[in-house]
């Protein structure tokens, strides 16, 4: 599933051909994806210039004037810029065609992205109840230890929360406990002030490096040229289940918190 650093690649690479760009039209294909794509992109942006391309957790949002259109990649999606005369390829859903000659088309096989319009996007239901960005001042260790405050819930269980800090997904919540040498199942209210700190440190490095790489590539995600993203390469513990820990050379393992895969060192993370 395409997380921040996905999503945060995929923007950085678009954003120098479609700002400024003029939407001549819109074309939908299969308007089911996990909402039905909202009606009014039809009839309220051709015609529009996108002033901007920002992004709200794993949200894009392309501002014009009129409004601005939400874009979640879900779990398979991507955004790929082509001529506009390429042809469809299968699980091409929309497109978006510019002015410029170029479109922009939504793929998704799964269809779990969406595809929505919004007036005031901040205040979407989908966005206004969002925890800070990671990587940005808000988020601290005295943000984290008061939001942690009674909560008995495992750390990585409360990291992964979008209401306490958006972006930090499955992959990259285990490098960042693995990197600040916290145990996954470590009950959040028990964390100190300085863990607090050494893991908002290794969140931020960790999400900081992925961006750098262009995100990472497991399944599915390409970015908006096509291209893979190359943090997989640098992963220390997710998917190293069994192998030795790069630190204490002893095994990885591997749990489930939640339905989903964690590993970490036994020996290196307390």
């Amino acid at each position: 599933m395409p997380e921040l650093p996905e999503v945060e690649t995929t923007r950085l690479g678009l954003l120098p051909h479609v700002v400024q760009q003029r939407v001549q039209g819109v074309e939908v294909r299969q308007a089911q994806l996990r909402w039905p794509v909202d009606n009014e992109i039809n009839s309220r942006l051709p015609g529009q210039v996108i002033n901007a391309l920002s992004r709200r957790g794993k949200y894009l949002i392309f501002e014009t004037q009129a409004g601005c259109q939400l874009v979640h990649l879900g779990m398979s999606g991507s955004l790929r810029l082509v001529d506009a005369c390429s042809p469809w390829r299968k699980h091409d859903h929309l497109q978006w065609l510019f002015a410029s000659g170029q479109a922009l088309r939504f793929h998704d096989p799964r269809r779990f992205g969406a595809v929505l319009w919004a007036t005031a996007p901040l205040q979407h239901k989908l966005l206004l109840n969002l925890g800070p960005e990671p990587l940005t001042a808000d988020f601290s260790a005295a943000y984290l230890q008061l939001r942690a405050k009674g909560r008995k819930v495992p750390l990585k269980t409360f990291i992964m929360n979008s209401q306490v800090v958006v972006g930090v997904g499955n992959i990259y919540a285990s490098e960042a406990l693995y990197q600040a040498g916290l145990h996954p199942l470590r009950a959040a209210c028990t964390v100190t002030l300085p863990q607090l700190t050494g893991l908002v440190t290794a969140i931020k490095n960790v999400l900081s490096a992925a961006i750098q790489q262009g995100g990472t590539t497991l399944r599915d995600f390409v970015n908006g040229k096509g291209d893979p993203g190359y943090f997989q390469q640098q992963l220390q513990v997710y998917g190293r289940d069994g192998e030795p820990c790069h630190q204490c050379q002893r095994l990885l393992i591997l749990i489930k918190i939640n339905q989903r895969s964690s590993v970490f060192c036994e020996h290196c993370q307390s």
